[in-house]
């Protein structure tokens, strides 16, 4: 970009009242500026603003002079300067510095009475700059809304963060004399509004330069190229300059096609242009220097972009998603089929006759719920297989009474299949006895001063809710052959199509289409979703998540989508008073750390 010529205010007078000077330009369109339309630099108009004020605070001083050049394609297309009469006395400290006296700013306009031009000057087409920007921008908005005006609303760049990715290794300072003296600009700020901000135009115009060498030509590359740590990085950022501003999934794909890394985003174009300079973290800038390509599919939805991403992940384990590193392995729990059934922890269920629950997470979570059973159970703990015959040796848990011992005949098979069959409909019918012993228990334990076993009893019985209340809400929807549902959103109702738990089609469609007009728009799209492998267990999750959503509309039925009304009650009653308490221990036990930490500092 050329570097304009200085305006022929560089070395005047200093203004005695408003100053604005038009030059012919482009005209400014009507539609406010967002760095989201990321125009190129070259066609942007750059309002360069530069405050003087009576000291540092926001809150306390006031503005005495502004000072504005518009520039657009390097030439300036306009200048405004003003002083302000602050309304309160201007420091002699401030005076020393800026030259502005109490007798300079007399007789001239308020704030109130500047800001109408100057809002009218700067435009909704126009990207801000100034140099430490937040200094001028806070000042500027506490005026606006002493005023009673809404905040600017303008982009903004701040020519010192620029100049520090920039210069980092060329300058020693920030400042704006050392840049504009690095630059050579034929203006020399002097701490008066107009002088600097002609200078900060011709410091801008020198690191748009710089940055338009590495490829920076439009807003969005000059911002992200600011927040970037490493010029490879920002090389790579064309590789998603046709991301667009949508909902969906991406990958990031290596040289030879490996997917290294599955994602969604509600702004594609947003979240994927961080990656390339602006997330610092070693995993990123490992991941983006191995991605060769990135792909993405523009979603419907954000329950659509979720299970596409889960899918995704159990499909490639991208070695780059954290989930695909170390999987959550989740296991099933069984009540075996056998003489003598015991509880066990497995992979996957099979058809050998033996009731399951599941899958309920991972190992840990499988382990804990057995415990919870053999709390309130007699059932046998052993992993022997039992002989018919019952001739073997007895262990320490038949003394203790948490065993009916049918290893030694103490029970007969016929009472024992009793206790596996009372396990048996607690796990997949009423699971109310269950919730009530171990809520007795815990009450027995509270009542006897045993306050860490009852508080581990209470723990327990609400994984063992949880759990249950999971897997009857899951095996109800993936029992439903067609469930079509959908979400009023604008104009629009998005829409989803799930089959035995299964997501097989998604749109978006006008509301007024009939029941029979979705439902075929969507059975004709199931293609697009349709599941491959197995049903993975995090997406009958993120299903029941949506689907029990309070403006979620069912449109079709096939088949019946109810849950179970045996054990209903109880356990509802049970997550009532359990999922809200755990909620208020983890935010004491956050509270207590942070105080923890707080006072480990302090001693320090």
């Amino acid at each position: 970009m050329a570097t304009p010529r200085p305006g022929r205010r560089s070395g005047g007078p200093r203004p005695d009242g408003p100053v604005r000077t038009a030059r012919p330009g482009p005209a400014a369109g009507p539609r406010q500026l967002s760095l989201h339309d990321s125009p190129a630099l070259f066609d942007t108009t750059f309002a360069v603003l530069d405050l003087e004020t009576t000291g540092l605070s926001p809150d306390r001083d006031r503005i005495t002079e502004i000072g504005v050049v518009k520039a657009r394609g390097g030439d300036v297309v306009g200048e405004f300067a003003t002083l302000v009469h602050p309304g309160v006395p201007i420091p002699t400290s401030i005076t020393s510095v800026t030259g502005i006296t109490d007798a300079m700013v007399a007789g001239h306009p308020s704030i109130e009475a500047v800001l109408p031009t100057l809002l009218e000057f700067l435009g909704t087409d126009s990207v801000l700059v100034a140099h430490n920007a937040s200094f001028d921008t806070r000042f500027l908005g506490a005026a606006l809304a002493r005023a009673g005006y809404p905040a600017l609303g303008l982009p903004v760049i701040d020519t010192v963060a620029v100049a520090r990715r920039v210069l980092r290794d060329e300058v020693r300072s920030l400042r704006l004399a050392r840049l504009a003296q690095h630059f050579r600009s034929p203006v020399t700020p002097d701490h008066r509004a107009l002088t600097d901000a002609r200078a900060t135009l011709h410091v801008l115009h020198g690191l748009v330069e710089r940055v338009g060498a590495l490829g920076a030509t439009t807003l969005d590359d000059l911002r992200d190229y600011t927040r970037s740590s490493s010029d490879k990085a920002f090389r790579k950022v064309s590789l998603v300059a046709a991301a667009p501003s949508a909902p969906g999934t991406y990958r990031f794909l290596g040289p030879d096609g490996e997917v290294l890394y599955v994602g969604t985003s509600g702004d594609l174009r947003t979240r994927l242009r961080r990656y390339f300079g602006g997330d610092r973290r070693r995993r990123i800038d490992d991941l983006v220097r191995e991605t060769a390509r990135v792909d993405w599919t523009v979603t419907s939805s954000a329950i659509e972009a979720n299970i596409r991403e889960v899918r995704a992940i159990a499909a490639h384990r991208p070695r780059y998603n954290r989930r695909s590193k170390f999987p959550e392995r989740v296991v099933h729990l069984k009540l075996t089929n056998e003489a003598f059934p015991r509880l066990s922890v497995v992979s996957a269920p099979r058809d050998d006759g033996a009731t399951y629950l599941g899958p309920v997470g991972a190992r840990s979570r499988a382990v804990r719920l057995v415990e919870a059973i053999h709390d309130v159970s007699t059932l046998r703990q052993c992993t022997t297989r039992l002989r018919v015959a019952q001739d073997h040796p007895t262990c320490v848990l038949r003394d203790l009474g948490r065993c009916d011992s049918p290893c030694d005949g103490t029970i007969t098979r016929a009472d024992y299949a009793v206790v596996a069959g009372e396990v048996a409909e607690w796990l997949t019918g009423d699971p109310t006895t269950l919730l009530e012993r171990l809520h007795d228990r815990m009450l027995d334990l509270a009542r006897d001063r045993r306050f860490e076993e009852a508080a581990r009893t209470r723990r327990r019985l609400a994984l063992v809710a949880s759990t249950l209340d999971r897997d009857r809400r899951a095996r109800a929807l993936v029992a439903v052959r067609e469930l079509v549902v959908g979400r009023v959103d604008g104009d629009d109702r998005a829409v989803l199509r799930v089959a035995h738990g299964r997501l097989t089609a998604a749109g978006r469609v006008p509301v007024a289409w009939s029941r029979e007009h979705v439902v075929d728009h969507l059975r004709a799209r199931s293609s697009d979703l349709a599941p491959a492998g197995d049903l993975e267990r995090e997406e009958v999750d993120l299903l029941l998540a949506h689907l029990e959503g309070a403006d979620i509309q069912v449109v079709a039925v096939a088949g019946t989508w109810s849950h179970p009304v045996r054990g209903g009650r109880a356990i509802g009653e049970v997550l009532a008073v359990t999922t809200p308490l755990a909620s208020q221990l983890r935010r004491d036990h956050h509270l207590l750390e942070r105080r923890h930490v707080a006072t480990r500092t302090s001693a320090a």
